[in-house]
């Protein structure tokens, strides 16, 4: 039998515990999620190159031997001087810029109706939406209605398929939505300049809101050592547009094939 003297320091070590569970602190919150959605979507400026970042090797260029004045006078030729693109991808590009001195159509996955792919996504000019849900988010461009999905709070699949957006899973680090994206085919480029790259391409993007909430920055960190000599960083931001997507039919904005032809699928006559 229990003594009372027992009795009551049971009782007291008791009480204390309850005391001392109510005093003990509540365990934090989770940060909130950034709220990246807009009603207008987000866009941006339409810049031909990624822009550069201090302290890290440069992307790609305008060759200064080419300089850049519009879609109809000149070209997007990428600077091959660039140090940090390995031998293979310098002669790839090498050939291209020759061929399109010569008078060949520059190619870009946009007026080819084709996935821009990533980094590339990140150069299209908007608007796009992004919609947030617990265990994705999904981004919609108005170009060509061309769709991105991450998935959230899950690892790469142990067996990645390439593909054109090949797979994008996140995290939200604090007020940061962070997206790793491996997986890329090679039929995909890295910017306007038309760089190549090999599958090991592997594309860090961390989303966060700036300027009060009115502008989207998107840091951006680039990595294929087949491809480059060191990862290199760039980033793009984004302004709060105010107007719904609207439609974007690709081929139909290339009925003319005698002045370009990007080799999208056209009938000879109407099948209706």
């Amino acid at each position: 039998m229990m003594g009372l003297a027992s009795r009551s320091l049971l009782i007291a070590g008791g009480a204390l515990g309850i005391v001392l569970t109510l005093a003990a602190p509540a365990a934090p919150q989770s940060a909130p999620v950034p709220n990246l959605q807009s009603a207008g979507g987000w866009s941006h400026p339409f810049h031909g190159a990624f822009p550069p970042v201090q302290g890290s090797a440069l992307p790609v260029q305008q060759d200064p031997g080419h300089p850049y004045i519009n879609a109809i006078l000149t070209n997007r030729i990428g600077d091959i001087s660039n140090p940090n693109l390995k031998p293979w991808a310098k002669e790839v590009m090498k050939k291209d810029n020759e061929e399109i001195n010569a008078g060949k159509i520059e190619f870009s996955a946009g007026s080819s109706c084709l996935p821009a792919g990533v980094p590339a996504f990140l150069q299209l000019p908007g608007p796009f939406f992004v919609l947030q849900t617990p265990t994705k988010v999904i981004i919609l461009e108005e170009q060509n209605q061309e769709v991105r999905t991450i998935y959230l709070n899950v690892p790469h699949s142990a067996v990645v398929k390439p593909s054109w957006y090949g797979e994008s899973v996140g995290r939200y680090e604090g007020d940061t939505l962070v997206v790793d994206t491996i997986g890329l085919n090679t039929k995909t480029m890295i910017d306007l300049f038309r760089t190549p790259h090999t599958e090991k391409l592997h594309v860090v993007e961390r989303w966060h809101l700036i300027d009060g909430g009115n502008m989207l920055e998107v840091n951006i960190t680039v990595e294929d050592p087949d491809t480059f000599y060191h990862p290199w960083e760039t980033y793009q931001r984004y302004q709060r547009r105010q107007r719904p997507l609207q439609e974007w039919v690709c081929t139909e904005n290339n009925q003319n094939q005698n002045l370009f032809d990007f080799h999208t699928p056209t009938a000879d006559k109407v099948d209706f």
